[in-house]
């Protein structure tokens, strides 16, 4: 569990904030209340119930009379009418922040008319709030005062003593941030300041010191805003059981420690965005549009509107195939549907009996298993963060018996492999022990290993040599580099070298980018624009603080030091520019054009003949075609004979051998026609292509081609997907419909048939009943 914490912010709102010193465009106020807001709202991005914070304005327009409250002003405080403890108000009491809450306080701090106000009753004030709420429990307990110093002061000795000791009996912490205050260790010291300012800045700087809290500037506060906060978190076991070496079950000479595990790193993830819609009242007649998406009862958040916004429900719903229900599909409850996995193109369901039978049972324990030198194992081994092993707190045996085997495996330099189950029928994982030992600590620490089935071996050419087929190895060779290039090149990346640009605080070369200043931009940039959005929701975004954007380009000097480095390697890789694509004149096709400005095929191509598109190569072959094709003619029978080459491709087709490469080929066809503007002649191609399959005239059944089709995506172009196509989308939904099962059809072919032969039957029967009638009543005649 976090610690529990308490933080009350004195800020002071005097007429004398309303100045705007030392150069800047804004006043001492707003430039307090960037620190401040800064401070308050990374507390409540942390969304923690245990960190609490309360707000108390300074040499505030409040009222005399405690028992009133105003909203715009704030609350009385409890010591008000006493003359030294007039014109402060508690504009927030002591509790959890929330962001409704963020924004009422941020509509109460505004300055005053009033220069009265003293910052050391602000302090009483503080701490009473703080140990009226905290009691005797257990809190970190913060005062935070941010002033001007041009206010009056009542720096009473006794007072100041009394505030002094309880400071210290509480274990406060006391933070005096001061507008302009002198600074010599940041390097600040204001010009012609009051000596009346001058005077309150130094009491405030003995009462810090004889308090053991803080005091500077708020210059250095503001700048150190840019420093990204690491989050540290309370470490929870993941482990807490025996370290054995051996079967202690077998064997008495097994060894057996009590170890716990803790996480040592965590990957610290970007905030994630929250889904909300807007709440309509349904007493106005409207529609309630969310009402599909959430329940009563979900938390309502007001927005800066003013309106109500509500968070966003998923609902999951499950159906099967059945032909009786209404539109051929059935819902059914999860909990009627077996689990399935999926193995090739087929899913294969298992139910829980059987699934219960793979699992493997476990018992929570970490066992080693063997052990390796340093040497034998690879960086790349490490599939997780790391952890750390330590003996149990509360036995002295079991830290000194880890310690001994940490120092005999730093000794005989080698690592240890562990059998680890956390906890009990949890699958295995295999980690990695290595010893750490710090002046102040030893521990083991651990690192997930991959199974044999994770280790996937590739083989790649070599970058130094060229193999060729029959085994010949060659040096020189135009995707290799030569000695020139190599040379070149080195001496670059040497002139390049970030590790000793930058210099320390003695002026001494040394890393110029270290690990400990490099923050990650994403989470940082998210953090500060939601922060800001938090206080300010109708103004821009500021740009990103400095230190996350400081080694995003490789420093000018270091730059303008390796510029001649640069063009000679240019020179030795022979690099060139890349003409542009320039807009051609063929139905928007982009085309080169050569930077000689000759057409060297027009120059040789001689008579224009009549492009062949081959089967080998039906993919280069068409693209090429395309590109010279002058009118759509040309384009339609390009179009024609790749569809050639793909009917042919199925009907040919042992099985489902070719359908991937006639797919591509497809995909194809329809991506260069939708560039050409021709959407008309691949939905012509795709209506015969459907018409053949259902007539069963590309050898025979090939349904099962005509579902990968369907799933890759590749159906008619609609207006939607291009707009010089006349399809709409509800025809193209239409003509994409599924074909009929064989079956099915040969079925309805043999009712149509035999209706067909019935119906001659009657017929021919009837004739014959006619013909008969008729020659009896001749013969009667």
């Amino acid at each position: 569990m976090a610690e529990k914490e308490a933080t009350v912010y004195v800020v002071d709102v005097g007429v004398s904030m309303r100045a705007k010193n030392s150069g800047r465009d804004i006043s001492d106020l707003d430039f307090a209340m960037t620190y401040v807001w800064d401070k308050i709202t990374s507390t409540v991005a942390l969304e923690r119930k245990t960190a609490t914070l309360g707000v108390i304005g300074l040499r505030t327009d409040g009222t005399q009379d405690k028992s009133i409250v105003d909203e715009d002003k704030g609350t009385a405080n409890e010591l008000q009418g006493e003359e030294s403890f007039d014109h402060i108000s508690v504009l927030q009491e002591i509790s959890n922040i929330l962001l409704p809450d963020l924004k009422q306080l941020h509509s109460k701090v505004k300055l005053s008319n009033t220069d009265s106000g003293d910052a050391i009753s602000a302090i009483v004030i503080a701490i009473q709030m703080i140990t009226k709420y905290c009691k005797k429990l257990k809190y970190k307990r913060k005062v935070v005062l941010v002033t001007d110093g041009r206010g009056p002061l009542d720096a009473d000795p006794d007072s100041v003593k009394e505030i002094t000791n309880k400071i210290k009996e509480d274990n406060m912490e006391l933070v005096i941030i001061g507008v302009d205050f002198d600074d010599s260790e940041f390097g600040f010291k204001e010009e012609d300041k009051d000596p009346h300012k001058a005077q309150n800045e130094q009491v405030f700087a003995d009462l810090a010191e004889s308090c053991g809290g803080i005091i500077g500037t708020l210059q250095q506060a503001v700048e150190e805003l840019g420093l990204p906060r690491l989050k540290v978190t309370r470490p929870v076991p993941s482990y807490k059981g025996m370290l054995t070496l051996g079967n202690p079950d077998e064997y008495d000479s097994a060894a057996c420690i009590d170890v716990e595990r803790y996480p040592r790193t965590m990957v610290r993830r970007p905030l994630s965005a929250s889904q909300y819609v807007q709440r309509q009242d349904p007493t106005d007649g409207s529609t309630q549009s969310t009402s599909t998406f959430v329940a009563d009862g979900d938390i309502e958040m007001p927005d800066a509107d003013g309106n109500d916004l509500t968070g966003v429900r998923n609902s999951r719903t499950y159906q099967v195939l059945d032909e009786e229900a209404p539109g051929g599909k059935r819902d059914v409850e999860r909990d009627d549907l077996a689990k399935g996995y999926e193995y090739g193109r087929t899913a294969v369901h298992i139910n829980e009996t059987d699934e219960n039978v793979t699992k493997l049972e476990t018992q929570a324990g970490l066992e080693i298993i063997g052990f390796i030198p340093w040497a034998n194992y690879e960086r790349f081994m490490s599939m997780t963060v790391s952890s750390i092993l330590i003996g149990q707190k509360t036995n002295s045996k079991a830290i000194m018996a880890l310690s001994s085997l940490i120092h005999a495996l730093f000794e005989l330099e080698s690592y240890a492999v562990a059998r680890l189950v956390p906890k009990i029928d949890k699958a295995p994982v295999i980690v990695l022990l290595a010893p750490s030992i710090e002046v102040d600590y030893e521990c083991l620490l651990d690192v997930q290993l991959p199974f044999t089935e994770d280790a996937r071996s590739y083989k790649f050419p070599p970058l130094d040599r060229v193999v060729t087929i029959s085994g010949k190895v060659i040096k020189e060779h135009r995707n290799l580099p030569n000695e020139a290039l190599s040379s070149a090149m080195s001496k670059y990346v040497d002139q390049m070298d970030l590790s000793t640009f930058g210099r320390d605080d003695e002026g001494k070369p040394s890393e110029y980018m270290p690990m400990t200043e490099t923050f990650s931009p994403v989470l940082h940039r998210i953090d500060q624009a939601v922060r800001w959005r938090a206080i300010h929701p109708t103004e821009p975004v500021p740009p990103p603080y400095e230190i996350l954007t400081r080694y995003s380009n490789p420093p000018e000097e270091l730059v303008s030091q390796s510029k001649k480095r640069l063009e000679k390697l240019i020179a030795a890789a022979d690099v060139k520019k890349v003409p542009p694509k320039v807009q051609g004149r063929r139905r928007n096709r982009n085309e080169v054009k050569p930077l000689s400005g000759l057409n060297v095929e027009a120059l040789l191509g001689g008579d224009k003949k009549k492009a062949r598109i081959s089967a080998q190569n039906a993919i280069p072959d068409f693209k090429r075609v395309i590109d010279t094709a002058d009118t759509v003619e040309g384009i339609r029978d390009a179009a024609q004979q790749l569809g050639s080459i793909i009917e042919a491709r199925i009907k040919d087709s042992f099985g489902d051998i070719a359908y991937g490469r006639a797919l591509e080929e497809i995909g194809t066809l329809r991506e260069e026609l939708m560039e050409m503007e021709e959407p008309g002649i691949y939905n012509d191609f795709a209506k015969k292509l459907k018409r053949k399959l259902l007539s069963e005239e590309l050898g025979g059944n090939r349904k099962e081609f005509w579902w990968e089709y369907r799933k890759s995506k590749l159906g008619l172009i609609d207006q939607k997907a291009a707009a010089t196509s006349d399809l709409s989308e509800e025809d193209a939904k239409s003509v994409r419909g599924k074909p009929r099962p064989l079956a099915v059809r040969r079925i309805v072919t043999n009712i149509v048939l035999v209706l067909v032969l019935d119906l001659i039957g009657w017929y021919a029967w009837s004739m014959l009943h006619t013909f008969n009638n008729n020659i009896i009543a001749s013969d009667s005649t």
